[in-house]
C-alpha cells in the first residue's frame, strides 16, 4: 500500500542525513516555522538531470557553467547529447516509433525569465529542444506542433533526417507481431532525458526532450512538451522536472506542483516526495506505472523521487562529481 505523508518524508529525511556530497551540506539549519530543513548557502553552479544518459549530458552542460555559461545554454547543449544518440531508444534519434512506424518527438524549454518554447508531435529532426527554443525566441507563441513545427523547423534551417534506426525498425516489426501496447516500467517508455541547471548568476533554466512512449498511438503527445508538467520553474525558487508515464504526469500537473511547493518551503526531496505520493493516491493503478521526479531549488539544493525502485539521477556541482543518485520509492505493494 502507499506510505503515509509521515513515512515517506522519515524515509526521505534519512536519506539527506546522507546526502552531503550532493550539494546539500549547507541543509542543516530548520525552520521553526515549517519545522522543514532550509539551506544557508547557495551551491552553485549545478546541473541535475534524468537516467544514465545524464552523465553524458551532464559533461556538456557542466563545461558551459564551469566556463561561466548560461544555465539555458548548458541544458540545451546536454539534452542534444542524448537527442543525437542512436543507442538511446527513447529520445530523438533512433528513437522507439509509434505504432505506424513513425518517430515523432516532443522537447520543451523554460528560462530565468519564465520564457518558454516547445514542441510536439514533430518528425525528421534530430534536435527538437533546439526548435523549441527557437520557438521561445523567435515566435510569439510557446508551443508548435506537428506539420507546423516542422515548417518552422525547417525555415529555421534544420534539416530533415530519418529518426528510425534500424535497430528500432527491427523491435518495431517484433512488436507487431502481438501489437500489444504495454509500456514497462524504467524501461523504453520511461527514458525521458530532463535537466535543470543552476548558472553562476543565479539563474535557472531547464529542458525536457524525448521520443515519447514506445508504439504508442499516432499522435499521441505526453508531458514531455507541457510547460507545468514535464518541467517548470519559477527563479525565485526553483525548477522541476518529471519523467515516466507522461499521462499520469499531466493528471498531476507535476512540475508545477512541486515548484509551487517549494515556493511554500517544501524542500526539493519533500516537494518531490509530496508530488508523488500524490500521483500514487489518485492513480487508479499505480503499482503498474512508474514516474520520477527531480527538483533544483535556487540555493542549489536537489531532491528527486519515484513511484518504484529503479529511477536514478545524474547531479554535478563544485561539491559533487558526476554521478548517479537512486532516487527513493513511495509504493509499497
Amino acid at each position: 500500500m502507499p506510505q503515509n505523508r509521515k513515512q515517506f518524508l522519515q524515509k526521505s529525511l534519512a536519506g539527506l542525513a546522507g546526502f552531503g556530497g550532493l550539494g546539500m551540506r549547507s541543509l542543516t539549519q530548520s525552520d521553526p516555522k515549517k519545522g522543514r530543513l532550509r539551506s544557508n548557502q547557495t551551491q552553485k553552479p549545478v546541473v541535475v538531470s534524468t537516467w544514465i544518459h545524464g552523465i553524458k549530458a551532464n559533461e556538456v552542460a557542466w563545461k558551459v557553467l564551469s566556463e561561466g555559461g548560461s544555465a539555458l545554454d548548458a541544458v540545451e547543449f546536454g539534452v542534444k547529447t542524448a537527442e543525437a544518440d542512436p543507442e538511446n531508444q527513447s529520445v530523438g534519434l533512433g528513437g522507439f516509433p509509434d505504432r505506424e512506424g513513425r518517430v515523432t518527438l516532443d522537447a520543451c524549454i523554460m528560462n530565468h525569465e519564465q520564457q518558454c518554447g516547445s514542441v510536439a508531435f514533430l518528425e525528421h529532426i534530430v534536435h527538437p529542444i533546439s526548435v523549441a527554443r527557437k520557438v521561445m525566441e523567435d515566435t510569439p507563441h510557446v508551443m508548435l506542433v506537428g506539420a507546423g513545427a516542422l515548417q518552422f523547423a525547417e525555415s529555421q534551417g534544420f534539416e530533415r533526417q530519418n529518426l528510425l534506426t534500424e535497430a528500432s525498425e527491427k523491435a518495431w516489426r517484433k512488436w507487431l507481431e502481438d501489437s500489444k501496447y504495454a509500456p514497462v516500467i524504467n524501461v523504453e517508455n520511461h527514458d525521458t532525458i530532463g535537466m535543470l541547471a543552476l548558472d553562476e548568476e543565479g539563474n535557472l533554466s531547464g529542458a525536457c526532450t524525448t521520443s515519447g512512449a514506445a508504439y504508442k498511438m499516432h499522435g499521441r503527445v505526453g508531458d514531455s512538451p507541457i510547460i507545468g508538467a514535464g518541467l517548470y520553474l519559477d527563479n525565485e525558487v526553483g525548477g522541476a522536472v518529471a519523467t515516466g508515464l507522461g499521462e499520469a504526469v499531466i493528471r498531476s500537473a507535476g512540475a508545477s506542483v512541486a515548484v509551487e511547493l517549494m515556493r511554500q518551503g517544501y524542500s526539493p526531496q519533500e516537494a518531490c516526495d509530496e508530488v508523488i505520493a500524490r500521483i500514487i493516491r489518485k492513480e487508479k493503478n499505480p503499482e503498474s506505472l512508474q514516474v520520477g521526479v527531480i527538483a533544483l531549488s535556487k540555493d542549489g539544493s536537489v531532491g528527486g523521487s519515484a513511484i518504484h525502485p529503479g529511477f536514478n539521477y545524474a547531479l554535478q556541482s563544485n561539491v559533487h562529481a558526476n554521478g548517479m543518485i537512486d532516487a527513493p520509492h513511495l509504493f509499497d505493494q
